[in-house]
C-alpha cells in the first residue's frame, strides 16, 4: 500500500517537474519593454493609459521609451522626462530630434537615464549608453543614429563596436536603439551585432515593421517599433498640412496631430546569463479597442 503512494507521488512529480523547472528559470530572465516613439500630448496619454496593463500582462523587469518626439513632436523636456520615470519608464533613448526642445540642455548631463546617440560628435552634451538598474536586475542600453538619409554624423558600426565591446567586459544583456531611416541600414545592424547584443531595435520611421525576429546568435531584432501617438495622422502629425506639403512642396509647419491613440512597442524575454533572447512579442494597442475591452 505505501508503495503505490510512493508510486502516486512519484509520478505527481514527474508530471510536474517540466513546470517546476520554469518556475526556477523565471530567475534568470530579464523581461524587457521596449516602447515605440512617443510623439506629443496624444503619445504621452497614450503610455500613461497603457502602462499599469502592460506591467501587469508582461511583468517587465526593465522598461525602454524612445523619446525624442514626446514634447510636441519635436524633442523632450525635463518635466515631461520627469512623468515617464514616475509613470514606470526606466530608462530614455533620443535620436535625430534630441536637440529640438533647448529644455534638453538644462538636464541632459545630469540625467544617468536618458541617452543620445552615441555617435554624435565627440563633446556633445549627454552619454551615449547607460545600465539601467530596476527591480534586481541590470540592462545596458545604447542609442545609435543611422547615416542613410539623415544628417552626417560618425559611423554607428564602427561606434556600435567600441561601446558594445565595453559593456560586455561586465554585461551580458544589452538593448540597442538603432535610430536610423533605411531599412536595409538597421538589418545590417542587426546583424552586425547578432550574438553581442541582446536587442537590436529600429526606431526612427513610426510605422512598426514585421519582420520581428531571433537572429542565430540569439540577438532580438525588429527593423521599427512604430510609435505611440495619434493613430490617425500622418506619422502623427496633422494629414492636412503634411498632404499640402507633398502636393504644394511650399514651406508648412507640421503640428501633432489630435484624436485617438495607438501604442507600438516590443517585449523580449532574455537569459540573463547568456544574454540571448528567449522570446519575442510585438505590441499593437489602439485606444478604441483598449477601452471596450
Amino acid at each position: 500500500m505505501m508503495y503505490g503512494k510512493v508510486a502516486a507521488l512519484e509520478a505527481t512529480f514527474h508530471l510536474f517537474r517540466p513546470v517546476w523547472r520554469s518556475v526556477l528559470k523565471e530567475g534568470n530572465v530579464i523581461n524587457v519593454l521596449f516602447i515605440g516613439d512617443i510623439v506629443g500630448s496624444v503619445g504621452r496619454k497614450a503610455l500613461k493609459d497603457t502602462l499599469p496593463s502592460l506591467k501587469a500582462k508582461y511583468n517587465p523587469h526593465v522598461i525602454i521609451a524612445n523619446g525624442e518626439n514626446a514634447a510636441s513632436g519635436r524633442g523632450i523636456t525635463q518635466s515631461i522626462a520627469k512623468d515617464f520615470f514616475e509613470w514606470g519608464v526606466h530608462g530614455i533613448t533620443m535620436g535625430n530630434h534630441t536637440w529640438d526642445n533647448k529644455d534638453i540642455f538644462d538636464f541632459i548631463d545630469d540625467e544617468p537615464r536618458m541617452i543620445r546617440p552615441a555617435n554624435f560628435p565627440p563633446g556633445t552634451p549627454g552619454r551615449g549608453a547607460a545600465v539601467i538598474k530596476a527591480n534586481g536586475k541590470e540592462l545596458a542600453i545604447v542609442n545609435l543614429q543611422g547615416r542613410t538619409f539623415l544628417p552626417a554624423i560618425d559611423c554607428p558600426f564602427r561606434t556600435s563596436d567600441e561601446i558594445i565591446d565595453q559593456l560586455r567586459k561586465k554585461h551580458k544583456c544589452i538593448l540597442v536603439d538603432f535610430h536610423a531611416e533605411a531599412t536595409s541600414e538597421k538589418i545590417a545592424m542587426g546583424w552586425h551585432l547578432d550574438g553581442r547584443a541582446s536587442i537590436v531595435v529600429g526606431t526612427h520611421t513610426h510605422v512598426q515593421s514585421n519582420d520581428d525576429t531571433i537572429l542565430p546568435g540569439g540577438t532580438a531584432y525588429l527593423t521599427d517599433a512604430g510609435m505611440v501617438g495619434p493613430k490617425d495622422g500622418i506619422l502623427g502629425m496633422e494629414r492636412e498640412a503634411v498632404l499640402r506639403k507633398f502636393k504644394t512642396q511650399l514651406p508648412v509647419r507640421f503640428e501633432v496631430d489630435k484624436g485617438k491613440w495607438q501604442f507600438h512597442g516590443l517585449f523580449v524575454q532574455l537569459d540573463e546569463s547568456t544574454g540571448k533572447a528567449k522570446k519575442m512579442e510585438k505590441i499593437r494597442l489602439l485606444e478604441d479597442e483598449w477601452i471596450m475591452s
